[in-house]
């Protein structure tokens, strides 16, 4: 059984426990704040982008520019965006969940009728956890970007964009996903894969372009420099966009798991300390009985 002095030194521990839960979950409260304001500001703007972008596709063909040309799927890059950090509960489980099943489920099919094979789905991550998570499982890591948390920026984006459009451009991947966390309010986020590359036409747009020649375009001052400048435009906000909506939603899950792990640190205290009290009153008590025993036989001698 346990000792006064041992609860006392367990409610001591969780108490500094309770502290630094508390103290942490104002950080990112704060930090939550700022993310959310710089992702909100992107989001119209990326929205509108994504859907302009559709467009283009709908009424261009693909030989207008090696970001729209479709390919036979051979080999395909997953990006996924977790954080650098951990505390923040199911946030860096639950993406990696989702893109090691978009991985095997890539794998598992065949590139086409005629050459045969399985597709070869290769991974680039965002974020320490990720790094550890496929060093450890002894996965081949095609590029690694860490330390962003906290202070991203659009330069960062445009380096992993970079990278993915040279690569896709040069023909080495033929598809390129994006597996991240979307953020939808402080206690929810949500999980998206979606396609970076190719850039292909949404389903409204693609029914738009079916109406005719009514809904083209007039390109100015041509389409290929409107396209050299736009597409790989696109796919630079679009990085950007995720990696800020990955942060609000870091920032959350880290709130909301260090506000419960407060209220369990506090009903942790509450039972301690009922533990604490119903031991003193034990030894309170045995000590009254020797008292009295004592009493009693000095009385019968």
């Amino acid at each position: 059984m346990a000792t006064l002095r041992d609860i006392q030194r367990r409610i001591r521990a969780v108490k500094s426990t309770r502290q630094i839960t508390r103290a942490m979950k104002m950080v990112s409260a704060a930090k939550l704040r700022r993310a959310q304001g710089r992702m909100l500001e992107l989001r119209p703007y990326a929205d509108k982008m994504q859907s302009v972008i559709e467009g283009l596709a709908a009424r261009t063909k693909e030989e207008a520019h090696p970001l729209l040309a479709v390919r036979p799927r051979h080999n395909v890059e997953v990006l996924v965006i977790t954080s650098d950090r951990g505390l923040c509960g199911a946030f860096n489980t639950n993406i990696l969940r989702s893109a090691s099943a978009l991985m095997a489920e890539l794998g598992k099919e065949e590139v086409n009728s005629v050459s045969g094979g399985p597709v070869d789905a290769g991974v680039s991550v965002v974020g320490k956890k990720a790094r550890d998570y496929y060093r450890r499982r002894r996965i081949e890591v095609s590029n690694t970007w860490v330390g962003l948390s906290g202070k991203i920026s659009f330069r960062e984006a445009q380096q992993i964009a970079a990278g993915m459009t040279s690569r896709f451009i040069e023909g080495d991947l033929d598809e390129v996903y994006m597996v991240y966390n979307e953020f939808v309010n402080v206690i929810r986020q949500q999980v998206r894969a979606v396609k970076l590359l190719p850039m292909a036409a949404g389903e409204e747009a693609a029914g738009v372009a079916e109406a005719g020649p009514a809904a083209g375009y007039i390109y100015e001052p041509s389409e290929e420099l409107l396209l050299d400048a736009l597409l790989p435009k696109n796919v630079e906000v679009q990085v950007y966009r995720a990696l800020l909506e990955s942060q609000a939603s870091e920032e959350a899950a880290r709130m909301s798991a260090m506000e419960n792990a407060t209220k369990s640190a506090n009903e942790m205290i509450e039972k301690l300390t009922l533990q604490y009290n119903k031991a003193r009153q034990a030894t309170i008590t045995a000590e009254l009985m020797d008292i009295v025993g004592g009493v009693e036989a000095l009385k019968a001698s």
